[in-house]
């Protein structure tokens, strides 16, 4: 990595950490790294550092925790961060960053969005390509503005979405194809080679984030709607019905001969069998 490239990097859940690896592998280390503060999580509610904070401690990078993007982070940031000739790189920060914060670095804020923009700005894209059961989707790696996912675009790279993708796959397979793209862009980046290009408005869509009550399914609705449903929120919230008013999860299921057919679940309070063991009880 050239000495007079700099960048600070914005990012907290493991997708994040993930392009860091991928950076880092490639030569590319962050001056600073920027994540969200430690949050309660699990059943016992431990205050638990996020994946990026774990990367940038097992790697010796100093990071920042702000609770709020106020005037004392900026100024914290503006002065620790970079040196005359920097980049910010914002992957899955959790923030909307203010217009004064992206053009703190001379080469600008890019950010790696997981699908190919302008199609589904927002918070679930690898979710919603699936919901609407399309074949490809990709990633894009945008200039940050003030405004969700509404940059100018500096590269794409377009995946296949293969019919049994479920939402983990498809987003393993897109963070190593974002990583990759961002490697071969960075040099281009520095070396004034990049061509921006605006997006169409006219041709802008948007996803919702994902709410919990999302993952609920209807047995009688289209077949591939649910499998698409299934797929879409293999992760979280998962698909479940209701029977009794207990919660039954569904875990595996398949598409056959347009047929939505379960396989295995999990009922509220016991562990995993097949649908058939779930149905003789």
């Amino acid at each position: 990595m050239s000495s007079q490239f700099t960048f600070a990097f914005f990012g907290t859940p493991n997708v994040a950490s993930d392009t860091l690896e991928t950076l880092k592998q490639a030569g590319y280390l962050p001056s600073i790294i920027v994540t969200s503060p430690d949050a309660r999580s699990g059943r016992k509610m431990l205050l638990t550092p996020s994946p990026v904070k774990v990367w940038a401690e097992e790697n010796n990078i100093s990071y920042l925790q702000p609770e709020k993007l106020d005037e004392i982070f900026y100024n914290e940031l503006k002065l620790r961060c970079l040196g005359p000739n920097c980049l910010f790189i914002i992957v899955a920060y959790g923030k909307i960053l203010p217009e004064e914060i992206l053009k703190i670095p001379k080469y600008g804020s890019i950010n790696i969005h997981y699908s190919l923009l302008p199609k589904y700005r927002g918070a679930s894209p690898v979710e919603t390509a699936i919901l609407n059961g399309d074949s490809t989707t990709g990633v894009t790696i945008q200039k940050m503005v003030y405004q969700m996912d509404a940059g100018p675009i500096i590269a794409s790279k377009k995946l296949e979405i293969l019919p049994d993708q479920t939402a983990p796959e498809l987003r393993l397979a897109l963070i190593k194809a974002g990583g990759e793209l961002l490697v071969e862009t960075l040099p281009k980046i520095i070396a004034g080679d990049i061509k921006e290009a605006p997006q169409d408005e006219k041709l802008a869509t948007h996803c919702k984030k994902i709410k919990k009550e999302d993952g609920l399914i209807n047995l009688s609705a289209d077949p591939v709607t649910n499998y698409n449903k299934f797929r879409a929120y293999a992760h979280w919230p998962r698909t479940f019905l209701f029977e009794n008013g207990k919660r039954i999860i569904i875990t595996d299921a398949v598409l056959e001969n347009n047929t939505f057919t379960i396989k295995k679940v999990i009922p509220e309070g016991r562990k995993e069998i097949t649908w058939e063991e779930f149905n003789r009880n």
